[in-house]
């Protein structure tokens, strides 16, 4: 049952015009119609999603740039507080100087009226038995 029929080159051309012309309602008629839907639909949130994905990118690439600014802004702001520490530091230094000179005049006043008080106390022994 194999016979090879032989068509001429003008039957091959009507041949593919035909197929052409019908092919979309063949298909049509073999898939059905929800799967061409469903198709079209995938493709359609496809798109949506990577809209979303684009902006969500450009969303978080903003938020970035924003903390960097904080960021930033935190940096000086703990370069002031350095500066501030600096000066607190420099002001106990000269406290610390105010009190060791303090402490140093009063050893002095303290030894002076010890000596004096000595003195007086010699004198005060020394004109008892003076009497």
């Amino acid at each position: 049952m194999s016979e090879t029929v032989e068509l001429s080159h003008e039957a091959l051309e009507t041949i593919g015009h035909y197929v052409r012309r019908n092919l979309g309602a063949w298909i049509a008629e073999v898939v059905p119609r929800s799967l061409v839907d469903r198709d079209l639909e995938l493709r359609e949130r496809t798109i949506r999603v990577e809209e979303e994905l684009k902006t969500q990118r450009e969303l978080m690439r903003q938020g970035f740039e924003h903390t960097e600014k904080l960021l930033q802004q935190i940096d000086k702001r703990f370069e002031q507080i350095d500066k501030r520490f600096e000066q607190i530091d420099k002001r106990f230094e000269q406290i610390d100087k105010r009190f060791d000179d303090l402490h140093r005049n009063s050893t002095r006043w303290f030894t002076a009226i010890t000596i004096m008080l000595g003195i007086i106390g010699l004198a005060v022994s020394i004109s008892g038995f003076v009497r």
